[in-house]
Order: structure tokens, then sequence, then C-alpha cells
């Protein structure tokens, strides 16, 4: 179960439910994978509401493995979301607020 106090949500993914939590480390992973940004750059980055597919890989990929999944960002693009393309986006949003806003 997820715990809103530590930035966790609950998603199913390939009619599979996992636990994501954006940790410093997966935070540190987006950081590299994002060219050295800091934590304030990819918050206003995803703040302009531009999220590529290689966006969701990415940060649901860094959510799973902060979570304690070891599943490759390979392995989340072969997943599937309830609601399709809407439904990842809503997992990332998710996420990120649960991270940046404190919000569950």
């Amino acid at each position: 179960m997820a715990n809103a106090h530590r930035g966790e949500i609950e998603a199913e993914l390939s009619h599979t439910r996992y636990v994501l939590c954006l940790t410093l480390g997966a935070l540190a992973e987006l950081e590299y994978a994002y060219g050295g940004e800091d934590l304030i750059a990819i918050a206003q980055r995803f703040e302009a509401g531009k999220i590529s597919a290689t966006d969701a890989i990415r940060v649901i990929g860094a959510g799973l493995r902060g979570g304690g999944n070891a599943i490759s960002d390979e392995e989340v693009a072969a997943m599937t979301a309830e609601g399709g393309a809407q439904g990842f986006l809503s997992i990332v949003v998710r996420l990120l607020r649960a991270t940046f806003a404190g919000e569950p």
C-alpha cells in the first residue's frame, strides 16, 4: 500500500498494481536523464504541461525503481495502462504532484 506521506502513489500497469515513488535516487536518475538539469528545472519542465512519451517512460520508470521494483525503461515502454496515453499521463501527473506538491 502506498504511503502518501512519503510521496508514494499506487498505479496499475499491465494489470499489475505497483507502488511508485520518486526517491532521491530516482530524482537523481531523472536529473541525469535530462542532462544535469536540477530539480527546479525538472519541475518547471513538467509544469509547462509538455510531457512526451519518453518523459512518461522516464518518470514512471524512475518511480517504479524508487518504489522498489526492478524494472527497466524498456520494460516500462512495453507496459499498458488503463486509458492508454491518458492513463500514463495521469500516473506521471499524480507522481509528480506527490513528489513536488505533497499531494497524494
